[in-house]
């Protein structure tokens, strides 16, 4: 199989040096292409991330949610699996500022409008021989919301983890592929968990 995989955060620039981004590592998309290389995939990384990429590995560096976006939509359609493991942001400022801004004695306020949902946009322009995950981090009502998204943008395996994932070499998750019973992984490395999820899609 060939995979496309996301990791990182994104970074949505206010100006030339200042951006609104997240916590994320990249280090769970980067277990996923560790783990699929090291299982005899192909694998194509698009990611934020400053981490190494495994050898091997096509690699396609981006910032922005934007970018990402357009890297996906580059790639998707030759890619037999793709696995958004990425925090992209939810907002990015409606206007950059072309130099820096400067500090000044009144508050900011600074406009924001939605990104581009790169996961619906896959679920709705996947081939029959094509898999799309999904990963959801959520804090409450962590079942309810993953199963929405997961019938919603039309998945075919939704990773839902917590905000103690982040930055953490472990993680504790709970996986929904549709007519299927949850299945929930005891606390592990991350390394452990995309071995698991790799050996999942291969079975789909």
């Amino acid at each position: 199989m060939h995979f496309l995989i996301t990791a990182g955060g994104t970074r949505e620039y206010i100006d030339p040096v200042r951006f609104i981004s997240n916590a994320s590592s990249g280090k769970m998309g980067y277990a996923l292409a560790h783990a699929a290389v090291g299982a005899g995939h192909e694998v194509t990384l698009i990611s934020t991330s400053a981490l190494q990429p495994p050898v091997g590995v096509e690699f396609v560096g981006v910032d922005s949610a934007e970018e990402m976006f357009a890297a996906v939509k580059k790639h998707f359609a030759k890619r037999d699996c793709l696995i958004m493991a990425a925090a992209v942001s939810d907002y990015t400022p409606v206007r950059v500022a072309k130099t820096k801004i400067k500090k000044e004695n009144k508050l900011l306020t600074i406009k924001l409008k939605p990104t581009g949902d790169i996961l619906k946009w896959a679920g709705v322009h996947k081939k029959k021989n094509q898999v799309v995950v999904g990963f959801a981090l959520e804090d409450k009502d962590v079942r309810i919301r993953a199963e929405k998204k997961l019938k919603e943008k039309n998945l075919d395996m939704i990773i839902v983890n917590t905000p103690a994932a982040i930055g953490s070499e472990k993680a504790s998750v709970q996986i929904k592929m549709p007519a299927r019973k949850w299945l929930k992984l005891p606390r592990a490395s991350k390394t452990r968990i995309a071995k698991k999820v790799i050996s999942l899609v291969e079975g789909l």
